[in-house]
Order: structure tokens, then sequence, then C-alpha cells
């Protein structure tokens, strides 16, 4: 599995060094479009697992706890790094 990974980002870094003198082509509706269709199966697997929906509150409730965490922090960081840096 991280074989294909690595062969897909290595193809791409490819095309996209072999393509980069062409004209830049604006590729933000296909990769919305890969995101939503990744957002589906990822919902469509939860809900075909009665294991894992059965306990996605408990889960759920962890999620939201290190979201806020990573997410407080992160804001924290950077208005201290800003000030460091003198960007106000």
């Amino acid at each position: 599995m991280l074989l294909y990974l690595v062969v897909s980002l290595i193809a791409g870094i490819a095309v996209g060094y072999l393509l980069r003198r062409r004209r830049q082509v604006n590729l933000g509706r296909v990769t919305f479009g890969v995101i939503l269709l990744l957002i589906f199966s990822l919902g469509f697997s939860i809900g075909s697992n009665g294991d894992l929906l059965g306990s996605l509150p408990r889960v759920g409730a962890s999620a939201v706890v290190i979201v806020l965490l990573a997410v407080g922090f992160s804001v924290t960081f950077v208005k201290v790094a800003g000030r460091l840096v003198k960007l106000d």
C-alpha cells in the first residue's frame, strides 16, 4: 500500500517537472472533487461498519477534544511567533 503512495507521488512530481514550462493548469476543481469523493468513501466505510458506527460517539468525543486543543495551540503559537518577529 505504501508503495502505491510513493509511486503516485513520484509520478506526480515527474509529470509536474516535465510540464512546468507549459501553461499553468488550475486543478482546484479537480482537487475539490477528489476530496469530496474521498470524504464520501470514508463516510460509506464508517456507515457500513456496525462496530465502528457503535463506537463513534466515544471516538468522536476524543476527536473533538484533540481538534480543539490542536487549533487552540496553533492559534496561540502563531500569535506568539507573530509578536516575536513583529508581524503585528
